[in-house]
């Protein structure tokens, strides 16, 4: 039976701020813990003003102080942005205060568009390799340095990409593979044969282990789904445009004024998303387990409301009988 996750976004939607958005993270991973999901995670986007998960290792204090078992984590940390002996510090201090329970999950890019790249001082993501062989060593105690905390106290560690440079990266290193199939589907198979057939087992994983991120919106039918999955859509496409802007309401989205090369986009962008009741969404997670015999499913849910999210969960959560093919 593959394992149910889910990565946030601490969404800011149209009309509220900040604190609204974290808030509701909160609220979305004591749901995502009530229903017996595996792991919450949220992303480090910076810049942008529809979401609040710039400083991840902020976000997992606070929600695994409101949490009590659930897995917590980054979806992740975009490690060229930073020291790693910083990074290895914050993830060993929530180590240290939620033994078990702490995922540091890595990524390459910025997390956002190069203008403020620039004022985060990003690092050269050509010597990535390097900076995540060091950040290993922090909490492996083989470092130099010293990382306090951090040294003895390592959380599980999983490389995210959307790309095949990141599965075979992973697969090299011995490490778990997320794959990005929310934003970059076409190098979706490729990436999964690279990644099993490269792996390398190593001290942090005896064998393959492959997560799927997938867009998902669950509802009571499909065309209530369709009408809410609009603001996600309206979203992703004024951030493709160069206007990033907040989550509109699904009322907004329905009545924007789309051109054809918009609506062209929109179908594009989201031909691969999961959107539907719950019979709907549920032959579809069926058919990318099946496609990926993946490990575990994350499901990555945009709604206006947050009690469209959590109903959205609630209805993938419900479909227990979903279950993984054996890698071929």
């Amino acid at each position: 039976m593959a394992a149910l996750s889910v990565l946030d976004l601490a969404t800011v939607v149209a009309g509220g701020d900040a604190g609204r958005a974290l808030d509701e993270t909160t609220q979305m991973a004591q749901a995502a813990e009530r229903l017996g999901l595996e792991r919450f995670w949220v992303a480090e986007h910076h810049g942008m003003p529809g979401i609040a998960s710039s400083a991840p290792a902020v976000v997992l204090a606070h929600l695994a102080a409101h949490t009590s078992c659930i897995r917590v984590g980054s979806g992740g940390v975009m490690l060229p942005n930073h020291a790693s002996l910083v990074i290895a510090e914050q993830f060993g201090t929530l180590e240290a205060l939620h033994p078990g329970r702490v995922d540091l999950g890595i990524g390459r890019a910025p997390g956002t568009d190069l203008r403020t790249a620039r004022a985060l001082a990003r690092g050269n993501a050509n010597h990535f390799p390097e900076q995540l062989v060091e950040l290993i060593s922090y909490f492996d105690g083989t470092a130099e340095q010293l990382a306090m905390p951090g040294r003895g106290l390592r959380p599980d560690i999983w490389l995210l990409g959307s790309s095949t440079y990141s599965a075979q990266l992973a697969a090299v290193m011995g490490l778990p593979f997320g794959f990005a199939y929310h934003f970059s589907p076409e190098p979706l198979d490729e990436a999964l044969r690279l990644y099993r057939s490269l792996f390398r087992p190593s001290s942090l994983l005896a064998e393959p282990k492959v997560l799927v991120v997938a867009s998902v919106l669950a509802a009571a039918s499909d065309d209530e789904a369709e009408f809410l999955a609009g603001a996600g859509r309206l979203a992703m496409l004024q951030l493709r445009q160069g206007r990033p802007s907040t989550l509109p309401t699904p009322e907004d989205a329905a009545s924007y004024d789309y051109s054809d090369a918009e609506m062209a986009e929109i179908a594009r962008s989201s031909a691969t998303h999961i959107v539907g009741d719950a019979s709907t969404v549920t032959r579809g997670i069926a058919a990318l387990l099946e496609r990926t015999a993946a490990d575990e499913i994350m499901l990555s849910t945009r709604a206006y409301g947050l009690e469209d999210r959590i109903a959205s969960l609630e209805i993938v959560a419900g479909a227990r009988s979903l279950s993984s093919t054996p890698a071929r």
